[in-house]
């Protein structure tokens, strides 16, 4: 595993002790150097998160992983639940879009 995300990782679960977590490095769909780590996607589920507005919930993202931010993390997508809610399954799980790249034309297109 690469340190940036073993980092997010690490940090996420020592903050919010998540029922589930996923930290996906998506670098690799948008350009950059082949082994970057700046773009990543968080999948939450934290009792942390329980009577708190999205908005609220995502800025504890923020704020937990501010260093790797500040550090070369470009872009960060992120999904937060309550357990009950994805235990309910109205858990919407949104993939990232694939990148425009360099180009400013996407694959395909």
């Amino acid at each position: 595993m690469l340190q940036v995300q073993q980092s997010i990782e690490s940090k996420l679960r020592e903050a919010l002790a998540p029922d589930h977590l996923e930290v996906v490095n998506e670098s690799g769909m948008h350009a950059v150097a082949p082994g970057s780590e700046t773009h990543f996607r968080v999948v939450v589920v934290a009792a942390a998160f329980a009577g708190k507005p999205r908005v609220a919930q995502h800025r504890m993202i923020y704020e937990i992983l501010a260093a790797e931010r500040e550090e070369g993390v470009h872009a960060l997508g992120i999904q937060t639940f309550t357990p009950a809610e994805y235990a309910a399954d109205i858990a919407e799980r949104v993939e990232s879009p694939p990148c425009v790249g360099g180009s400013g034309v996407l694959e395909g297109k």
